[in-house]
């Protein structure tokens, strides 16, 4: 199945709407049906058939289907946030008395769930650096049941041999201890990055960034086997109801259709700015995969096909103050979080220390990171953005 049948048609009966080339909005929150035989019937069978919006609609419908194709999947679940993805995969995979090996660094949200909530609940974690996978077979506990990833994370894009953390997993379900393995997947996208294809069990991902792609809507994605989204659907997706609506499935679909487009362009006008900054006496490191300056290069290489745009760099200086005025001096990057719209974006650390009260230890790199997301402007236009803001430093 290319790429492209499944950008623009696949789950697409055009036929049965006008053939019109957009999928409608079925924008109804219930379906009725012809008899109470068929209402019964389709009632046990939620899952496939079209009951009530919270659990199967036919515009979010299509939207699984591409998504699963594109991580090579045999399914997918479409819910209302990339929080709401991690949180649902994780607390349907635990139970009391459990235990969870993680990456070190995760998203926030998930650091706090894995800190602050499941701990309630008796479900304990082990953090482990995870560039060696050695780090996550050390870690494993007799009651362990979950390893989660997020390669490359995105802040500072430590890697994991996803390849290597499957084998792992798979030698324990040999001997009979089942590991559920999944990883955050957002910074790669399905185009970059199959983890299922290297062993993995379920890929997340936060769709709110390249696969919306417009910064216009927040959604999650969970891929994995039928068995799995099943066993989600009819538990936690169906009791927490974090789902997404027709109208924002609708609009991923807009999005998936330039997906390969746009990550292409923001791809290749980051290396652009990679080799600016890389050369830049103002900035102390840069931090992305396909440096080759990056320490798990060939990691990347093996295991990613590219990058997109987003990269961070070390500013050479000690000061907080010259920080914000790097990024307050940009005028094309705008402040704000998250990645993969059309704009470009700064998110500086500094943000999270206080200029007037918090004084930092003797180690600048608490504070001089600034994230950059490369958009889709001209490149030669934000090199130039760059160099003058680079001047505040």
């Amino acid at each position: 199945m290319d790429l492209s049948y499944i950008l623009n048609e696949l789950g697409e009966e055009r036929g049965n709407y006008f053939n019109a080339i957009a999928p409608p909005i079925i924008q109804s929150s219930n379906f009725t049906f012809p008899s109470v035989d068929a209402m019964r019937n389709d009632m046990h069978y939620e899952y496939e058939k079209h009951f009530y919006t919270r659990g199967n609609n036919p515009t979010v419908e299509i939207l699984r289907k591409k998504l699963a194709a594109l991580e090579g999947a045999e399914d997918a679940l479409v819910v209302s946030s990339g929080s709401t993805a991690m949180s649902t995969a994780i607390l349907a995979n635990v139970q009391q008395g459990d235990h969870i090996v993680s990456v070190s660094k995760p998203y926030s949200w998930t650091y706090r769930l894995m800190t602050d909530w499941l701990p309630r609940f008796g479900v304990t974690t082990t953090f482990v650096d995870g560039t060696d996978p050695a780090n996550f077979e050390n870690a494993i506990q007799p009651n362990t049941r979950i390893i989660y990833l997020e390669s490359p994370n995105s802040f500072t894009f430590e890697l994991q041999d996803l390849a290597a953390v499957a084998a792992i997993a798979k030698a324990r379900k040999e001997a009979g201890q089942e590991i559920v393995t999944m990883i955050d997947n957002s910074y790669s996208t399905p185009l970059y990055q199959q983890p299922i294809a290297l062993g993995i069990d379920l890929s997340l991902h936060s769709a709110s960034k390249y696969i919306g792609g417009h910064s216009d809507l927040i959604a999650g994605v969970i891929c994995g086997t039928n068995a799995m989204m099943k066993k989600i659907f009819h538990a936690e997706y169906m009791t927490f109801g974090g789902i997404i609506s027709p109208q924002n499935a609708w609009l991923m679909i807009r999005g998936l259709r330039t997906l390969e487009l746009r990550l292409e362009r923001s791809s290749q006008s980051a290396l652009q700015v990679l080799a600016f900054l890389e050369n830049h006496p103002k900035v102390k490191h840069v931090y992305f995969p396909f440096s080759k300056l990056h320490p798990q290069y060939e990691l990347a290489k093996r295991q990613m096909k590219a990058c997109g745009g987003l990269l961070t760099i070390a500013l050479n200086t000690g000061q907080i103050d010259r920080v914000d005025a790097f990024a307050d001096a940009l005028q094309r990057f705008l402040l704000g979080v998250s990645w993969g719209g059309h704009e470009s974006l700064v998110f500086p650390a500094s943000v999270s220390f206080s200029r007037t009260t918090d004084t930092p230890n003797a180690n600048p790199d608490n504070f001089n990171k600034v994230r950059l997301y490369i958009g889709l402007e001209d490149p030669a236009v934000l090199i130039a953005d760059l160099a003058q803001a680079l001047e505040m430093v």
